[in-house]
């Protein structure tokens, strides 16, 4: 059994872990606040605009297609892995890793693959095996709309000048502060808009200038706005998953230092009567 000094020493150090992810468990939870309102106003717009724009596109001719929703032969992919900046939150960042290996290992087995990356963290063990053309740490420092849009824009180019014939992102998705599920989107080519059989192209609208123009502005919008999301969604995910993995290690660094005291008051107690033994025994002796 170890000694009290061992034992002090190693009930102060988990109390001071404790404390510190008491403390992150709180910050997350404040933060965690702030993102979740953020992303939940935000979907109906998206959700809204994306509707939109595919009934519009549904009511167009087949000889109007946006040079964004290009069906061709896929040889060059590139893959946007959405991760964080920063670790311990759980199994947050390792999820997007693996999803990102096994589609370039399964579905992408023949194709050339590159990556994005927004947030550090994936990339730093992605790097190793693959090779990234941009990265995009610092988006976080300040996340706006019109820095995801930049990005939003150089990946609508390359797409739109040949560079890859598809792009996919990868992100969590939030549903809640103990649930984050990997997401995987087609970002481009934009998937041709499913009509129901016999129903009736749109719509009870009155187009100005006309459609082929509305759905000309609205495509890169959209895609836009899809990006945004899926940061956002992100951000709202990293947030709750630390708070849970903090939860989960206080309520362990708490679990360890009672049972470190218990052993200490033990050993403790040990010692105590080893003492009144000695003095006893020495009285004795000095009666004899």
């Amino acid at each position: 059994m170890a000694n009290l000094k061992e034992l002090r020493s190693r009930i102060s150090s988990v109390s001071s872990t404790m404390q510190i992810t008491k403390a992150m468990k709180m910050v997350s939870a404040a933060k965690l606040n702030k993102a979740q309102s953020a992303i939940e106003d935000m979907r109906p717009y998206a959700e809204k605009l994306n509707e939109l724009l595919q009934s519009l596109s549904a009511s167009l001719d087949n000889d109007t297609n946006s040079p964004y929703s290009n069906q061709r032969e896929v040889q060059n992919v590139l893959i946007v892995a959405i991760s964080s900046n920063r670790g311990l939150a759980g199994a947050f960042n390792s999820n997007i890793v693996k999803r990102v290996n096994t589609m370039i290992s399964e579905n992408y087995a023949n194709q050339n693959v590159k990556l994005v990356s927004i947030g550090k963290k994936a990339c730093d063990v992605l790097k190793k095996k693959h090779e990234f053309i941009s990265t995009h740490d610092a988006i976080y420092n300040d996340l706006s709309y019109e820095d995801v849009a930049e990005i939003a824009e150089s990946l609508m180019t390359q797409f739109k000048n040949g560079s890859f014939d598809k792009i996919e992102i990868v992100y969590n998705s939030f549903r809640n502060a103990a649930t984050q599920i990997v997401t995987t989107e087609q970002f481009l080519p934009i998937k041709p808009a499913s009509q129901k059989s016999g129903e009736e192209k749109s719509s009870d609208y009155i187009f100005e200038p006309n459609k082929v123009e509305i759905v000309e502005n609205l495509i890169p919008k959209s895609l836009k706005i899809q990006l945004f999301k899926a940061i956002r969604d992100s951000v709202a995910s990293e947030h709750g998953a630390r708070m849970t993995a903090m939860h989960k290690a206080t309520d362990n660094a708490t679990d360890l230092r009672d049972d470190l005291k218990l052993s200490y008051n033990k050993a403790r107690q040990a010692s105590i009567t080893n003492e009144i033994l000695e003095i006893v025994a020495g009285a004795e002796a000095l009666a004899e």
